[in-house]
């Protein structure tokens, strides 16, 4: 293993890089969209709920790879030309985004009714009570499972090696079939995503203890 790493530092630290960036777009624009979705599935609008609650639905129930793989063929094939790495990146997001949705959703389900009520009765809209008093209760109580999610979004970063996506995972596959040393190839790429990810979930739980 220690051989594999030294041998091809070079090439496994590039590939966790890309995995690294395209982990930290993802994670950006999915919580983003997950946000708006998770509100539109509970918003007094019941056109608004069934987009939202149809988009979770598909999102979450198509696997991660067959979006990513749609972005690669179909959409350069039809609409625009696009690279692996952005294929793969716009994959994960949605997939992702779905799974936040979902989590978020069930954090303003769990503020109590009156907060609505309350903020309401101050004069607030109803995108001004969710957006100032409902949202920041919603994530504090939803940090567990969310930092679940972001730990989860780094691991499925390794689609991009079906797209040629440079990550951490094609490197591997390269190493490997270079070197025809797999277990080695593969130990050492497992050690970088434990790099990544073992202190991305300890600071959500030392997140959880701040807030909570």
């Amino acid at each position: 293993m220690i051989n594999i790493f030294s041998k091809f530092s070079t090439q496994l630290f590039i590939g966790l890089g890309w995995t690294v960036l395209s982990s930290v777009i993802a994670l950006f624009f999915s919580l983003i969209i997950g946000t708006i979705f998770a509100i539109m599935e509970v918003v007094p609008s019941k056109v608004m709920r069934v987009i939202g609650h149809a988009y979770v639905e598909i999102m979450r129930n198509i696997p991660l790879l067959v979006i990513t793989m749609f972005f690669y063929l179909v959409i350069p094939m039809y609409v625009v030309k696009i690279n692996g790495f952005t294929a793969g990146t716009i994959g994960l997001t949605l997939y992702t985004s779905a799974f936040i949705a979902e989590t978020i959703r069930s954090g303003i389900q769990s503020v109590s009714g009156g907060q609505m009520e309350g903020a309401r009765s101050t004069g607030m809209t109803y995108w001004q009570a969710m957006r100032y008093i409902i949202l920041p209760q919603a994530f504090k109580i939803v940090i567990p499972p969310l930092g679940n999610q972001f730990v989860n979004l780094v691991k499925n970063s390794s689609v991009l090696a079906f797209v040629a996506g440079f990550d951490l995972m094609y490197q591997a596959n390269s190493i490997a079939s270079t070197t025809f040393d797999t277990i080695n190839s593969y130990l050492v790429v497992g050690v970088l995503y434990l790099i990544v990810t073992l202190p991305l979930s300890y600071y959500m739980r030392h997140l959880e203890k701040k807030l909570g």
